[in-house]
């Protein structure tokens, strides 16, 4: 870990967000094209400025295994449209009924809930026509990179803890049951951001697959605790969507469960295994690991 010069986290984040909000550009539907309505509200919910820390922790993990960028592009693409996907339903009035994402108006109410339906399950589907029509990946990679996509993002990944998330609405949960939710609901995607990475590269041996599966593990879980603190500690002009919702919608959190002080206990200690995984394997992760400790440190 100490034999990486330190990278800046403003500089990587411009980087790599940058470099994905192009991709991201290239493979959407232009806002002329009929159904126009569609395809604005794709755009609207896509290119709308967020942190995109899923596609960076593809690239971050890429550089670490010395991948070729252009490998990386399409993942990133892919796994940003599912999570795009994903907050248009979350925000939706029969889920958590949000007004604001990314410190605009939810896709709903700025095209109307029908829209905003059809343009969830239309970004579903771009992310693993992105992945299938990837040039710069071989058919067992693109395949296995879809395979992984698709479980993380199903009934026993994002929509699963999503369902546990709406069932467990004035319920208390215990400590193991918030984390089976959260790493359903949040990590199962983080966690598949980086393996598609991972996926991408020629030094993946079985050994390397697993420690980057236990350290994504503990990256994805990490960053909904560190969701769950900011929910209470920060701003909806610094979250860029409404503070303190999950205590107003009663929804078991990690603070909720365990009190404040064990929760951001708990994500220390998630960054150390998680960094304990990784830091004596031959490799230059610098980059990765200043992702790492943003994640843990951001306000947003």
């Amino acid at each position: 870990m100490t034999e990486n010069r330190p990278k800046k986290i403003d500089e990587i984040l411009d980087l790599y967000a940058g470099r994905v909000n192009q991709q991201l550009e290239n493979w959407l539907p232009a806002a002329s094209e009929p159904p126009a309505v569609l395809h604005e509200a794709m755009r609207y919910a896509v290119l709308g400025e967020g942190k995109r820390i899923r596609p960076v922790l593809v690239y971050a993990t890429g550089e670490a295994l010395d991948v070729p960028v252009e490998r990386l592009d399409a993942p990133a693409c892919a796994v940003e449209l599912v999570h795009s996907y994903s907050l248009i339903h979350d925000d939706l009035p029969a889920m958590d009924d949000d007004d604001l994402r990314r410190g605009r108006p939810t896709c709903h109410n700025a095209y109307g809930e029908a829209n905003a339906i059809l343009a969830g399950d239309a970004l579903q589907a771009l992310a693993f026509s992105v992945l299938a029509n990837d040039p710069a990946n071989s058919p067992e990679r693109r395949g296995r990179m879809a395979q992984l996509l698709g479980e993380a993002a199903g009934s026993q990944g994002m929509v699963g803890g999503q369902a546990i998330d709406l069932a467990s609405v004035n319920k208390p949960l215990d400590e193991n049951e918030l984390k089976r939710m959260h790493r359903l609901k949040t990590g199962a995607l983080i966690k598949t951001s980086v393996l598609m990475a991972v996926t991408a590269s020629e030094a993946s041996t079985p050994e390397v697959y697993e420690r980057f599966a236990r350290f994504s593990d503990c990256i994805g879980l990490l960053f909904q605790i560190r969701d769950d603190i900011l929910d209470i500690q920060s701003e909806t002009e610094v979250l860029g969507k409404p503070q303190g919702s999950d205590a107003a919608q009663n929804k078991p959190t990690y603070p909720s469960t365990v009190g404040l002080e064990q929760a951001e206990n708990t994500a220390e200690e998630l960054l150390r295994q998680a960094c304990q995984e990784i830091d004596h394997m031959d490799f230059e992760w610098a980059t990765l690991y200043a992702v790492s400790q943003y994640i843990i440190r951001r306000n947003s």
